[in-house]
């Protein structure tokens, strides 16, 4: 793929095009479930797809950034198999900067967000689609919310999920335990409202900064230096109409907001992270201030399934590989498998240095990523991204007697429905040998040969066939021969 500034969506979209990698779905499609519908018909698949005609939009819209680890390495420069170190290095980095001079966001004068703005407020201009068949109503579901905390001034950075209620409300889930609900109750302490640009359409730095765990970011430090550090030059931000609003420069589209403290309004179901619904309650209000957006601005949307449990999991990874490695010797690698819906599960693998160790990285994960429900410890010799092979290690390494840790009653990710209000139990496996390590535990390897300079044979695959479809084949050239034999006989 082309190098491609990672701060500009539509420069990533352009490079995509030019390697192969966009796919571009030119028929007019409903943004109403088709438009989800279709793209899923693509997800995994290392391209992503642009949606060229949106029915009663004049703009495309774009997805599919985050649903494969292996377009998603490519285009930040980096080994799929090493994506969680590579990630963690970069967030190491900022950490370590001992000032943040070097990476601080700057705020400069203009920018291409800023090359039109609605007259009026009108949000069903833009093409915001609606994805599952449950879903309340249209989302914003790929905007980065960039806010300063009212008391301390302090920039969050944060992805929530937005629903589109009329021409310029939108109704907000605020994920517990994120930075933004600090920034609302020091608004509310305060008796001011709460106001915040919410910016669609930012390269692949800004969305790692929004989603890194606020266990690796606390809440006195510019997150946004997490997306220079990406990108390699500091994050352009522009002022807004309100004040204290700033826009992130090359954002496809950027939204002014403000929140009333306490003004609350219904929203949900939506398709989450879970597969599963969630629930409608009543959640804060958001009136759009004003809209911004390039010339030809790209609408960018995620997918429920894939590209949320990588665009998350990633981070998830890298936040437990950082944290865990400095607490417990020997960790080796991590993996949040989709079966875990990329946020609930964590496969840590180790190189053991003593006994104990195992369920010293069970523990240490869960402090190090509150949402996991579960981690699994396994050798160094288990493939963590093979479930086959991690479920070998449990089947064959793991004494339930003595391997397994319950956490009962401990806060989680409230989405899980077996997380109400944020509160449920959780669950380690140490599936890894004893240490130190016996002969009954060592493991079955075939010497490795070159096969180059060997004379084999091997015959293109054709087309597969059941047994039944194979005798019945045979049968019709059984009895053909047979004719065939009869004739000449006559």
């Amino acid at each position: 793929m082309p190098v491609a500034p990672l701060h500009d969506l539509g420069a990533i979209i352009d490079a995509l095009d030019k390697a192969g990698q966009l796919i571009r779905v030119r028929s007019e499609v409903d943004p109403v479930h088709q438009l989800a519908s279709v793209a899923s018909h693509f997800e995994g698949r290392a391209q992503a797809v642009l949606f060229e005609k949106v029915r009663g939009h004049e703009h495309p819209v774009f997805t599919g950034l985050y649903w494969s680890r292996e377009l998603l390495a490519e285009l930040i420069g980096a080994e799929e198999k090493k994506l969680a170190s590579h990630i963690s290095e970069k967030v190491k980095q900022w950490q370590t900067d001992p000032d943040h001079k070097t990476i601080d966001p700057q705020v400069v004068e203009t920018g291409p967000v800023l090359e039109y703005t609605q007259p009026v407020v009108d949000l069903f201009k833009l093409p915001i689609p609606t994805h599952a068949e449950r879903d309340g109503g249209p989302y914003i579901d790929a905007g980065v919310v960039v806010v300063r905390d009212p008391e301390t001034g302090v920039r969050n950075a944060s992805i929530q999920r937005f629903m589109m209620v009329d021409r310029d409300r939108l109704h907000i889930n605020i994920d517990a335990g994120r930075h933004l609900q600090l920034a609302l109750d020091h608004a509310d302490k305060l008796g001011e409202t709460l106001k915040f640009s919410l910016n669609i359409g930012v390269g692949p730095g800004l969305h790692f900064a929004a989603v890194t765990p606020a266990e690796a970011a606390p809440p006195d430090t510019d997150e946004l230096g997490i997306a220079s550090v990406f990108h390699g030059d500091p994050v352009e931000l522009v002022r807004g109409d309100l004040p204290e609003v700033e826009l992130v420069a090359h954002a496809m589209y950027s939204l002014e907001c403000e929140i009333v403290p306490g003004e609350l309004g219904d929203e949900g179901p939506f398709a989450e992270v879970t597969g599963y619904y969630a629930k409608v309650a009543p959640r804060p209000v958001v009136h759009v201030r004003a809209v911004h957006h390039r010339t030809n601005p790209v609408f960018q949307t995620i997918l429920c399934g894939k590209e949320v449990w990588n665009s998350a999991g990633v981070l998830g990874e890298a936040s437990v590989l950082g944290s865990v490695s400095k607490q417990v010797p020997g960790i080796k690698d991590v993996y949040f498998p989709h079966g875990g819906c990329g946020f609930y599960h964590a496969v840590v693998q180790i190189e053991q240095k003593r006994a104990g160790f195992a369920q010293l990285a069970v523990l240490s994960a869960f402090a190090a990523f509150p949402p996991l429900k579960m981690v699994t410890v396994v050798d160094e010799d288990v493939d963590i991204r093979n479930a086959s092979e991690v479920e070998w290690a449990l089947t064959t390494r793991l004494d339930p007697t003595t391997g397994v840790i319950t956490v009962p009653a401990v806060f989680g990710h409230g989405l899980n429905p077996t997380f109400p209000n944020y509160f449920g139990a959780k669950i380690g496996f140490n599936a890894t040998h004893p240490f130190p390590k016996t002969y009954s535990y060592e493991r079955v390897r075939l010497k490795e040969y070159s096969i180059d300079g060997l004379d084999i044979n091997v015959p293109e695959p054709g087309p597969r066939q059941s047994v039944v479809d194979k005798w019945v084949a045979a049968e019709r050239a059984e009895h053909a021969a047979e004719r065939r034999n009869s004739g000449a006989i006559m």
